[in-house]
Formats: C-alpha cells, sequence, structure tokens
C-alpha cells in the first residue's frame, strides 16, 4: 500500500500572484506555519535543492530534510521530492495553479509510502498529510488574500 493525497483550495487573487508568493521559498517560514527555517542548498536552472526544518515537536524534536523543487512556470505545475526521505520510503509531490473564476485554484498531490520502522503507516500519513494540508491551505490563502486587498486598497496598487 502507498499513501496518496490530493486537496486544493482556491485564492481570490490572480494566478500570477498565488504562483510568485507560493514558489518564494525563501519567504517560507513566513508562509507556512509549520516551517522554521528553509536553507537553499543549490539552484540550478529551474530546480532548487533545499534544506527545510519545522519548529519543534511536542517532545522537542526537530524533524528536518532535504527536498528539491523544480518550476515549470509556463505549465502552472511544480515537481518535488524529498531527497533526505527521513521516515517515507519516497515523497513525491505535485503542486498545481489554475485560474478560476474569482482568483485561483492551487492544488497539492501527494504520493509517498512509509519505511516499514517509521513511527506511522500509510494511513496514518495520509490522515496527517490532509489535516495539515487544509490547515495550510487555508493559512495561505488568508496571507495571500490579505496582501493582495491591502495592495489593491494602496495608491500603487490602483495604478
Amino acid at each position: 500500500m502507498a499513501g496518496h493525497t490530493d486537496n486544493e483550495i482556491t485564492v481570490k487573487a490572480p494566478v500570477d500572484v498565488v504562483w510568485d508568493v507560493t514558489n518564494d521559498l525563501p519567504n517560507w517560514p513566513e508562509l507556512f506555519s509549520e516551517y522554521a527555517s528553509i536553507e537553499i542548498l543549490e539552484q540550478a536552472g529551474n530546480t532548487t535543492r533545499f534544506r527545510l526544518a519545522m519548529h519543534p515537536d511536542e517532545n522537542g524534536v526537530v524533524w528536518s530534510w532535504v527536498s528539491e523543487r523544480t518550476v515549470d512556470r509556463a505549465g502552472l505545475t511544480v515537481k518535488a521530492r524529498r531527497v533526505e526521505t527521513g521516515p517515507f520510503a519516497h515523497m513525491n509531490i505535485h503542486w498545481e495553479y489554475g485560474e478560476v473564476p474569482g482568483g485561483t485554484r492551487m492544488r497539492w498531490v501527494q504520493d509517498f509510502a512509509m519505511k516499514p520502522d517509521a513511527p506511522i503507516d500509510d494511513a496514518g500519513m495520509t490522515d496527517r498529510i490532509n489535516h495539515n494540508s487544509k490547515i495550510q491551505m487555508e493559512l495561505i490563502r488568508d496571507k495571500i488574500e490579505r496582501a493582495h486587498r491591502a495592495k489593491a486598497k494602496s495608491p500603487a496598487g490602483r495604478r
């Protein structure tokens, strides 16, 4: 068995805004509530390798791993994978963006499998990712919409 999640949300902002904000990797600790830090390790063309670290968990453990993201701006997609897989046998993530009436649809699809000795199985991680993706997507939506409304109300944004 393997894990699979598919989550989406509509953001009331143009696709260019949503794309730019969510693909600004150095800003991820401000965008996502779960990330404490990011370190860009390598940039080659449209591919970035980076280390993410989470805030300490309830036991004080800081989870950290290296991931790689390849952006396709023309296709409005991102393919990502964990390079340091930790408890995962593999973790692949596909982000896609699309213009919809009133804004931008942002979709995250994750395909993964847990290692046999992981502290959680595929079904448990599927539940955890689905729960957390909803929280993070709503947080990101709210931050982007607030910033977009503020910019639209400013003198520079009305030009």
